[in-house]
Protein backbone atom coordinates (compact mmCIF):
# COMPACT_ATOMS: atom_id res chain seq x y z
CA UNK A 1 0.00 0.00 0.00
CA UNK A 2 1.24 3.47 -0.90
CA UNK A 3 0.73 6.29 1.59
CA UNK A 4 0.61 9.98 0.87
CA UNK A 5 3.61 10.51 3.11
CA UNK A 6 5.75 8.53 0.68
CA UNK A 7 4.44 10.26 -2.45
CA UNK A 8 5.83 13.37 -4.03
CA UNK A 9 4.19 16.77 -3.65
CA UNK A 10 0.83 17.18 -5.42
CA UNK A 11 1.34 20.26 -7.56
CA UNK A 12 -2.29 21.04 -8.48
CA UNK A 13 -4.90 19.40 -6.30
CA UNK A 14 -7.79 20.24 -8.61
CA UNK A 15 -6.47 17.73 -11.15
CA UNK A 16 -5.68 14.99 -8.68
CA UNK A 17 -2.95 12.42 -8.28
CA UNK A 18 -3.74 10.48 -11.47
CA UNK A 19 -3.15 13.44 -13.77
CA UNK A 20 0.16 14.11 -12.08
CA UNK A 21 1.20 10.50 -12.59
CA UNK A 22 0.26 10.76 -16.27
CA UNK A 23 2.41 13.87 -16.61
CA UNK A 24 5.30 12.09 -14.90
CA UNK A 25 4.82 9.27 -17.39
CA UNK A 26 5.03 11.79 -20.24
CA UNK A 27 8.44 12.85 -18.97
CA UNK A 28 9.63 9.25 -19.21
CA UNK A 29 8.58 8.80 -22.88
CA UNK A 30 11.65 9.15 -25.10
CA UNK A 31 9.86 9.17 -28.48
CA UNK A 32 8.94 12.82 -29.09
CA UNK A 33 6.09 12.08 -31.53
CA UNK A 34 4.47 9.63 -29.13
CA UNK A 35 5.03 12.03 -26.24
CA UNK A 36 3.30 14.78 -28.22
CA UNK A 37 0.23 12.62 -28.89
CA UNK A 38 -0.01 11.59 -25.26
CA UNK A 39 0.22 15.25 -24.20
CA UNK A 40 -2.90 16.03 -26.25
CA UNK A 41 -4.68 13.12 -24.55
CA UNK A 42 -3.76 14.45 -21.11
CA UNK A 43 -5.01 17.93 -22.10
CA UNK A 44 -8.39 16.50 -23.13
CA UNK A 45 -8.64 14.59 -19.86
CA UNK A 46 -7.75 17.71 -17.85
CA UNK A 47 -10.53 19.62 -19.59
CA UNK A 48 -12.97 16.77 -18.93
CA UNK A 49 -12.17 16.74 -15.21
CA UNK A 50 -12.66 20.51 -14.96
CA UNK A 51 -15.67 21.43 -17.13
CA UNK A 52 -16.00 24.83 -15.42
CA UNK A 53 -12.87 25.95 -17.28
CA UNK A 54 -14.82 25.84 -20.54
CA UNK A 55 -16.64 29.00 -19.49
CA UNK A 56 -13.33 30.79 -18.99
CA UNK A 57 -11.81 32.69 -21.87
CA UNK A 58 -8.88 30.82 -23.47
CA UNK A 59 -9.50 27.79 -21.27
CA UNK A 60 -7.31 25.56 -23.47
CA UNK A 61 -4.47 28.02 -23.03
CA UNK A 62 -4.84 27.63 -19.28
CA UNK A 63 -4.82 23.85 -19.61
CA UNK A 64 -1.50 23.92 -21.47
CA UNK A 65 -0.03 26.27 -18.88
CA UNK A 66 -1.16 23.93 -16.13
CA UNK A 67 0.38 20.96 -17.94
CA UNK A 68 3.79 22.61 -18.03
CA UNK A 69 3.40 23.73 -14.44
CA UNK A 70 2.62 20.19 -13.22
CA UNK A 71 5.70 18.90 -15.05
CA UNK A 72 7.82 21.57 -13.33
CA UNK A 73 8.43 23.04 -16.82
CA UNK A 74 10.47 20.00 -17.81
CA UNK A 75 8.04 18.65 -20.44
CA UNK A 76 9.47 18.92 -23.96
CA UNK A 77 6.44 19.10 -26.28
CA UNK A 78 5.10 21.57 -28.81
CA UNK A 79 2.31 23.81 -27.57
CA UNK A 80 -0.16 25.83 -29.66
CA UNK A 81 0.41 28.65 -27.19
CA UNK A 82 3.53 30.38 -25.86
CA UNK A 83 5.29 28.05 -23.44
CA UNK A 84 5.50 29.62 -19.97
CA UNK A 85 8.79 29.89 -18.14
CA UNK A 86 9.41 28.95 -14.57
CA UNK A 87 10.92 32.32 -13.72
CA UNK A 88 7.92 34.34 -14.90
CA UNK A 89 5.00 31.96 -14.32
CA UNK A 90 4.36 33.00 -10.72
CA UNK A 91 5.98 36.39 -10.88
CA UNK A 92 3.88 39.08 -9.25
CA UNK A 93 3.07 42.13 -11.37
CA UNK A 94 4.38 45.50 -10.32
CA UNK A 95 1.95 47.42 -8.11
CA UNK A 96 -0.07 50.07 -9.86
CA UNK A 97 0.73 53.47 -8.39
CA UNK A 98 -2.21 55.18 -6.75
CA UNK A 99 -3.01 58.48 -8.47
CA UNK A 100 -2.06 61.43 -6.30
CA UNK A 101 -4.55 64.17 -6.98
CA UNK A 102 -4.92 67.07 -4.62
CA UNK A 103 -8.04 69.09 -5.46
CA UNK A 104 -8.08 72.75 -4.54
CA UNK A 105 -11.74 72.49 -3.57
CA UNK A 106 -12.19 69.18 -1.81
CA UNK A 107 -15.97 69.60 -1.37
CA UNK A 108 -16.37 69.70 -5.16
CA UNK A 109 -13.80 67.06 -6.09
CA UNK A 110 -10.98 66.84 -8.61
CA UNK A 111 -13.20 65.95 -11.58
CA UNK A 112 -15.07 69.25 -11.42
CA UNK A 113 -11.76 71.06 -11.28
CA UNK A 114 -10.72 69.31 -14.50
CA UNK A 115 -14.01 70.29 -16.15
CA UNK A 116 -13.52 73.92 -15.10
CA UNK A 117 -10.01 73.97 -16.55
CA UNK A 118 -11.34 72.52 -19.80
CA UNK A 119 -14.11 75.11 -19.89
CA UNK A 120 -11.63 77.95 -19.44
CA UNK A 121 -9.60 76.67 -22.40
CA UNK A 122 -12.69 76.39 -24.63
CA UNK A 123 -12.73 79.00 -27.40
CA UNK A 124 -16.31 78.47 -28.58
CA UNK A 125 -18.59 80.78 -26.63
CA UNK A 126 -21.58 78.44 -26.96
CA UNK A 127 -19.67 75.46 -25.58
CA UNK A 128 -18.15 77.62 -22.90
CA UNK A 129 -21.62 78.68 -21.77
CA UNK A 130 -22.78 75.08 -21.78
CA UNK A 131 -19.84 74.16 -19.53
CA UNK A 132 -20.74 76.98 -17.14
CA UNK A 133 -24.37 75.84 -16.87
CA UNK A 134 -23.36 72.22 -16.28
CA UNK A 135 -20.79 73.23 -13.65
CA UNK A 136 -23.35 75.39 -11.81
CA UNK A 137 -25.84 72.52 -11.79
CA UNK A 138 -23.26 70.11 -10.35
CA UNK A 139 -22.18 72.62 -7.70
CA UNK A 140 -25.77 73.06 -6.56
CA UNK A 141 -26.31 69.31 -6.56
CA UNK A 142 -23.16 68.76 -4.48
CA UNK A 143 -24.30 71.43 -2.03
CA UNK A 144 -27.72 69.83 -1.55
CA UNK A 145 -26.12 66.45 -0.90
CA UNK A 146 -24.49 67.81 2.24
CA UNK A 147 -26.92 70.53 3.37
CA UNK A 148 -30.62 70.43 4.13
CA UNK A 149 -31.23 74.06 3.19
CA UNK A 150 -31.69 75.18 -0.40
CA UNK A 151 -28.72 77.17 -1.69
CA UNK A 152 -29.39 80.38 -3.58
CA UNK A 153 -28.11 80.88 -7.12
CA UNK A 154 -26.17 83.96 -6.02
CA UNK A 155 -24.10 81.82 -3.66
CA UNK A 156 -23.31 79.39 -6.48
CA UNK A 157 -22.31 82.24 -8.79
CA UNK A 158 -20.19 83.82 -6.06
CA UNK A 159 -18.28 80.60 -5.46
CA UNK A 160 -17.91 80.04 -9.20
CA UNK A 161 -16.45 83.54 -9.53
CA UNK A 162 -13.94 82.79 -6.80
CA UNK A 163 -12.86 79.57 -8.52
CA UNK A 164 -12.65 80.93 -12.07
CA UNK A 165 -11.82 84.56 -11.18
CA UNK A 166 -15.04 85.73 -12.82
CA UNK A 167 -14.39 84.03 -16.18
CA UNK A 168 -17.48 81.77 -16.10
CA UNK A 169 -21.09 82.80 -15.51
CA UNK A 170 -24.12 80.57 -15.87
CA UNK A 171 -27.29 81.85 -17.54
CA UNK A 172 -29.85 79.23 -16.60
CA UNK A 173 -31.24 78.58 -13.15
CA UNK A 174 -30.03 75.14 -12.02
CA UNK A 175 -33.01 73.40 -10.46
CA UNK A 176 -32.23 70.75 -7.89
CA UNK A 177 -35.03 69.40 -5.73
CA UNK A 178 -34.23 69.91 -2.08
CA UNK A 179 -34.15 66.86 0.13
CA UNK A 180 -36.94 66.77 2.69
CA UNK A 181 -36.88 63.75 5.03
CA UNK A 182 -40.44 64.48 6.21
CA UNK A 183 -41.76 64.30 2.63
CA UNK A 184 -40.21 60.89 2.08
CA UNK A 185 -41.59 59.64 5.37
CA UNK A 186 -45.12 60.81 4.55
CA UNK A 187 -44.92 59.40 1.04
CA UNK A 188 -43.79 56.00 2.27
CA UNK A 189 -46.51 55.95 4.91
CA UNK A 190 -49.16 57.11 2.46
CA UNK A 191 -51.36 58.53 5.23
CA UNK A 192 -52.35 55.00 6.16
CA UNK A 193 -51.97 55.46 9.88
CA UNK A 194 -54.08 58.60 10.00
CA UNK A 195 -56.93 57.25 7.88
CA UNK A 196 -57.15 53.92 9.62
CA UNK A 197 -56.97 55.52 13.05
CA UNK A 198 -59.98 57.73 12.28
CA UNK A 199 -61.89 54.86 10.76
CA UNK A 200 -61.57 52.69 13.85
CA UNK A 201 -62.41 55.57 16.15
CA UNK A 202 -65.70 56.21 14.29
CA UNK A 203 -66.68 52.55 14.41
CA UNK A 204 -65.82 52.26 18.04
CA UNK A 205 -68.15 54.99 19.28
CA UNK A 206 -71.13 54.53 16.94
CA UNK A 207 -74.49 53.07 17.85
CA UNK A 208 -76.79 50.74 16.01
CA UNK A 209 -74.03 48.30 15.24
CA UNK A 210 -73.87 44.63 15.97
CA UNK A 211 -71.95 42.84 18.63
CA UNK A 212 -71.60 43.59 22.29
CA UNK A 213 -73.02 47.12 22.21
CA UNK A 214 -76.40 45.97 20.76
CA UNK A 215 -77.07 43.69 23.68
CA UNK A 216 -76.56 46.51 26.13
CA UNK A 217 -78.65 49.21 24.51
CA UNK A 218 -77.17 50.24 21.20
CA UNK A 219 -74.85 53.19 21.38
CA UNK A 220 -74.54 53.40 25.14
CA UNK A 221 -71.01 54.19 26.28
CA UNK A 222 -69.38 52.20 28.99
CA UNK A 223 -66.36 53.03 31.07
CA UNK A 224 -63.25 50.92 31.21
CA UNK A 225 -63.33 47.84 33.36
CA UNK A 226 -61.15 47.84 36.39
CA UNK A 227 -59.64 44.60 37.50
Amino acid sequence: MEYNTTRNYLTMREYGRHIQKMVEHLLSIEDRERRQKQAYVVIELMGFLNPHLKNVEDFRHKLWDHLFYISDFKLDVDSPYPIPKKETYKAKPEPIPYPKRYPKYSHLGKNLELVINKALKEESQEKRQGFANAIAYYMKLAYNNWHKDVVHDDAIQSELNNITEGQLEFTNTPYVKAYRPSQDRDRDRGGYGRQQRGKFQNNRGGGGGGGRNDKRGGGQKFGKKRY
